[in-house]
């Protein structure tokens, strides 16, 4: 599916700002290169947003502002980012706000993002989510799904994840937060780098630590104590990669992941063989290699249809 003209929009935003401040050339940087040849309206996005950086400098200048401190990995010019700036005359002054940056992913779609503080998130399948970055605060609502970000290190202005109630802040690290769809109210935290805390807003309790390795999962009042999975947690991070790692969960459970990803869903027939445990590593849009691999193994039959991919005992010949 080809880009919406806003999503080209916010593209070009973000790489106006890398440009401006790191002095980028699509001539020699080949990531650049590549996006511009990848739609031809983006050329015409880039120029506007780079007109929008220009056409702000010379507002502060005519307004007699001095241009705050830039920092490593940001720059003044990201008031442009998402193609969101808003210009209003205050005596002779221009008042410039931003509104929230909504990404969001479709059924089986995979996005990594670079924010204009030199963060990155990674998105999952059927997620939603708004990023606000402020003068002293970085804001992230996690309408739904699955995110994991890799933080840019700015101790004036905290990370903060809101999920529900749940709220994860972190300044220099990388971490996911994802709020479950089985009962749409526990969020599952997992670190991957540095040192976060998380904590439920309106709750009489302290905020808990986690470091790399650490998963916790939080619902409401009840919370379950923290563990150190390294190795669940990169498993359960493959997604980032478009991949599923099975590591001796049931074929119900396995089948319950594939489907997140895919509109032709996979069903366990039988109750017996859904509890059977399976190994092996696979693409997030291949669940018929899946099917094939559990029939090999344990000799189960598989039948396919436009809507489903049912996985049962093999009959008695």
């Amino acid at each position: 599916m080809s880009p919406s003209a806003s999503e080209i929009d916010d593209e070009a935003a973000l790489w106006a700002v890398r440009i401006d401040a790191r002095g980028l050339d699509a001539a020699t940087d080949p990531e650049l290169e590549a996006w511009l040849a990848g739609d031809a309206r983006r050329a015409g996005a880039l120029l506007r947003a780079q007109a929008a950086i220009s056409f702000l400098d010379r507002g502060r200048a005519l307004a007699g502002s001095t241009p705050p401190i830039e920092r490593r990995g940001s720059s003044r010019r990201a008031l442009i980012f998402g193609g969101a700036v808003v210009a209003a005359a205050v005596g002779g002054a221009g008042l410039w706000k931003l509104r929230p940056q909504r990404l969001d992913t479709g059924l089986g779609e995979i996005r990594r993002v670079p924010l204009a503080d030199g963060s990155m998130v990674a998105i999952n399948t059927s997620s939603a989510l708004e990023v606000e970055l402020k003068p002293k605060a970085r804001e992230i609502l996690l309408k739904q799904g699955e995110a994991w970000f890799q933080v840019a290190k700015d101790p004036e202005r905290p990370f903060v994840v809101a999920a529900g109630p749940v709220r994860v802040r972190a300044v220099g690290t990388a971490f996911s937060v994802r709020r479950r769809e089985q009962d749409g109210s526990s969020v599952d935290v997992m670190v991957t780098e540095g040192v976060v805390e998380a904590w439920v807003e309106g709750v009489d309790a302290p905020r808990q630590r986690l470091s790399a390795g650490n998963r916790l999962v939080l619902a409401g009042a009840t919370t379950a104590p923290i563990t150190e999975a390294p190795l669940d947690i990169e498993r359960s991070l493959a997604w980032r990669n478009g991949e599923i790692a099975l590591d001796g969960e049931s074929l119900e459970e396995a089948a319950r992941l594939f489907n997140r990803y895919n509109s032709r869903q996979i069903v366990i027939d039988d109750p017996e063989l859904a509890k059977e445990r399976f190994v092996g590593l696979f693409q997030t849009n291949a669940p018929e290699s899946f099917a094939s691999a559990v029939a090999a193994t344990l000799g189960a039959e598989v039948s396919v249809d436009a809507r489903a991919i049912r996985i049962g005992r093999a009959r008695a010949s």
